[in-house]
């Protein structure tokens, strides 16, 4: 059955906005009667699984939809907030979203835990996991109160060394180049709206996510630099402080997240599980002959989440 949303915008306390999408089974049968509400597939005692999308990712990237399925067989809710801009509409503010978000992140699950009475669960891909992770770790034994777990899928946790490794050979050439296609647009759509942000000639002639990272990512949210935020943004040195059950999970052949940048056992608290297969690339772990059942993964983290917080 394929996915379908419903779409809620909140106001944020920026006077900006936040468009979160639904899961909505709303069907009918061939007698035309509804199989379920609009409003999620489950109950709401029935847990809900919130999903923070990774870099220029959606409710229809398909990571989204591939947990969207795996919370609809399990009789669960679930929400995609997008970070500010990526629903498809440019976000008022001046400013958009980098990996460091925890303040948004935490924002959005106070509001979803003051409306949902049953457990709430949160798994973040690549950018949207380390922002989930620092999050977690900044509230320390307070995060209880929010998320009964959470899990951050191929996240780069040492920023700077993800920067390096999209930055170089085919990554470079490829993925840098189809990220950009799309962050660009933005930024110089945001420049219209408050003229004098940035250097508008610096930024088209970014050739790489630093770059683009150095000019606009890092001046917005009040970083110094790229380095800057790449060093203050990045979970990986926080993960000690992780109260609450967390599992993170990278590939070791993950071509944006370096073997060599992840973190060990003695690194991370009692709470970190750490799940580090051969092989399984960026956000990927199919199963099956190719192209794979891309539900392998979600169906993997779900259950993990399920067994550590007895949901």
């Amino acid at each position: 059955m394929p996915i379908a949303y419903r779409r809620e915008r909140w106001t944020t306390p920026d006077g900006d906005f936040v468009d979160a999408d639904w899961l909505d089974d709303t069907a009918s049968s061939p007698e035309g009667t509804a199989l379920q509400t609009a409003t999620a597939p489950g109950p709401a005692c029935a847990p809900l699984l919130v999903l923070f999308h990774g870099l220029e990712g959606s409710s229809r990237s398909a990571y989204s939809e591939a947990f969207a399925g795996v919370a609809r067989a399990r009789g669960w809710q679930f929400v995609v907030p997008h970070f500010r801009g990526c629903s498809g509409e440019i976000n008022r503010a001046p400013r958009a979203y980098h990996s460091g978000d925890y303040e948004e992140v935490g924002g959005i699950l106070a509001r979803l835990r003051e409306r949902h009475p049953g457990p709430l669960l949160a798994v973040g891909i690549s950018l949207g996991g380390n922002a989930l992770m620092r999050w977690a770790a900044e509230a320390g034994a307070s995060a209880a109160a929010i998320a009964n777990g959470i899990a951050a899928v191929c996240s780069p946790l040492d920023l700077a060394a993800g920067s390096q490794a999209i930055g170089r050979g085919f990554n470079r050439w490829v993925y840098t180049t189809m990220f950009l296609r799309t962050m660009k647009p933005k930024a110089l759509a945001k420049l219209a709206q408050y003229p004098g942000l940035f250097d508008r000639e610096l930024l088209a002639a970014a050739r790489d996510l630093y770059e683009f990272d150095d000019l606009f990512t890092a001046p917005l949210h009040g970083f110094r630099s790229a380095d800057d935020y790449y060093a203050r943004a990045s979970a990986r040195p926080h993960l000690h402080r992780i109260r609450i059950p967390a599992l993170a999970l990278h590939a070791r052949n993950d071509p944006f997240v370096p073997a060599g940048s992840l973190p060990v056992d003695g690194e991370v608290g009692p709470c970190v599980t750490l799940w580090q297969p051969a092989a399984g690339g960026h956000v990927g772990f199919p199963r099956g002959t190719p192209p794979g059942d891309v539900r392998a993964m979600p169906e993997a983290v779900s259950t993990w989440l399920a067994q550590q917080t007895g949901v």
